[in-house]
């Protein structure tokens, strides 16, 4: 039962990823897209905290959760800790409201695939996850309601990742991720000309950008899990990702078209190469800032967990040199995020809904963008249940998790966000290296 569920996950998943754009987001426009990974469902279902390891969830934001032999030795007694295995994805439905229009679209998504094997005082964890992801289609109309210029821009980039924890002690251990990172990101930008009668003259032209990402950053995790009283048990988390760099291969070409106002249509006459070596462009470095995270939560075990997380992004230093323009710059961006879980009776012999993990959170951030000298927001409120499924033992489960947020605003004729985001994933939990206890 468990073989099947996950292949038709995967192949859910994997059909969305590839039917359609990963985002819907305006916002997406800027620097190298909207940052998809925001944790794995469980963590979106608290409100984005990272805060809670256990011995039976993957954390993907946090390596130091690889080895999980710091948290409560049940079920698995201290031995056979099981080898984690999880897989996600989205469907979001964004509604795109500015001073005089409207507009509903949606998106659906692969959010990533992993697996984490603990192996003593080590554990390993490692796959795939989209980073970011560029789906837009924009227009600018001028005082006299002309079209006179319209953006479009598709791709994104991936990761693939591998770390491995360390248990320094019974409380304490730490991590590592080291992820590479590479994409393709493909910007268009067609400027519409009219004539002084206003009428719109034959040809247009239209510019073509490709950028051909890849690079590799780390990340850094410390997790802290010990019991403060006889039933309490205290959490904290922090995790570093240090600046790094995208390198970048450009492509830049410009295009004479026909252009059909009506239908939207393009019929292209010719296209011209821009040499961008010799202005220095051809390949260019991408700054991607660091990332600063810490939190703290208590709670009792295998029944209830509250925790609060904080992350700091060095958003002011990013760069990208293809892409500069006059209307954003950035910021130091920041997220502040509050959730918990709930669990009536984790062992009941009897009726499934006392199994069920009840999960709740919410979120307010920065982003870190500034279009037209205002910040770009986002508040977030998240709901979610783990559904247990197959082997009783081995707590493997299905969860599911709803987000309603809101980014942007309607000032300075920008684009507000109401988004409704449903996420799925499945956490499943084997036994590979179980001891025997009888020869």
């Amino acid at each position: 039962m468990i073989k099947r569920l996950i292949v038709i996950c995967i192949t859910i998943f994997s059909s969305c990823s590839f039917a359609q754009q990963g985002t819907a987001s305006p916002y997406s426009f800027y620097g190298i897209g909207s940052l998809k990974f925001k944790g794995t469902v469980e963590n979106r279902s608290m409100g984005g905290i990272s805060v809670y390891l256990d011995s039976i969830h993957v954390n993907l934001r946090n390596p130091a959760s690889y080895v999980a032999k710091n948290v409560e030795a049940y079920p698995f007694d201290g031995e056979s800790r099981p080898v984690k295995f999880t897989v996600a994805g989205t469907m979001s439905e964004v509604n795109l409201k500015s001073d005089n229009t409207e507009l509903n679209t949606n998106s659906s998504t692969f959010d990533y695939l992993a697996l984490s094997v603990p192996l003593g005082k080590f554990g390993f964890g490692f796959g795939l996850l989209p980073y970011s992801a560029v789906g837009y289609k924009l227009e600018d109309i001028n005082d006299e309601g002309d079209l006179t210029y319209r953006y479009n821009g598709e791709g994104g980039t991936n990761r693939v990742f591998a770390g491995f924890g360390y248990q320094l002690s019974k409380t304490l251990s730490l991590g590592v991720d080291i992820n590479y990172n590479f994409g393709r990101i493909e910007n268009t930008a067609i400027a519409l000309e009219y004539t002084p009668e206003g009428e719109l003259v034959q040809y247009q032209t239209k510019e073509n950008t490709r950028s051909d990402l890849s690079g590799l950053d780390l990340n850094f995790g410390l997790a802290y899990k010990s019991m403060i009283t006889e039933n309490l048990e205290l959490s904290a988390t922090a995790t570093y990702a240090p600046e790094s760099e995208l390198i970048s291969i450009n492509e830049r070409s410009y295009s004479t078209l026909l252009f059909d106002p009506i239908t939207g249509s393009e019929v292209i006459r010719n296209t011209l190469e821009e040499d961008l070596e010799s202005q220095g462009l051809e390949k260019t470095e991408v700054r991607i800032p660091s990332r600063l995270s810490f939190g703290a939560g208590i709670g009792k075990p295998r029944k209830w967990f509250v925790g609060a997380e904080y992350t700091f992004r060095n958003t002011s230093v990013f760069s990208n040199p293809i892409l500069n323009n006059e209307i954003n710059s950035y910021e130091n961006a920041s997220k502040f995020a509050l959730g918990g879980f709930f669990i009536p009776n984790y062992d009941a012999f009897s009726g499934y809904f006392k199994r069920i993990v009840y999960r709740a959170g919410i979120n307010f951030a920065n982003t870190g963008l500034v279009v037209k000298d205002e910040s770009i927001n986002e508040f977030g409120i998240s709901f979610g249940l783990g559904l247990p499924v197959g082997d009783r033992g081995l707590f493997s489960n299905a969860n599911i998790g709803v987000e309603f947020g809101q980014r942007g605003t309607t000032n300075a004729n920008l684009i507000q966000e109401n988004f409704i985001n449903l996420n799925v994933s499945l956490s499943l939990n084997a036994r590979w290296f179980q001891q025997r206890k009888y020869n």
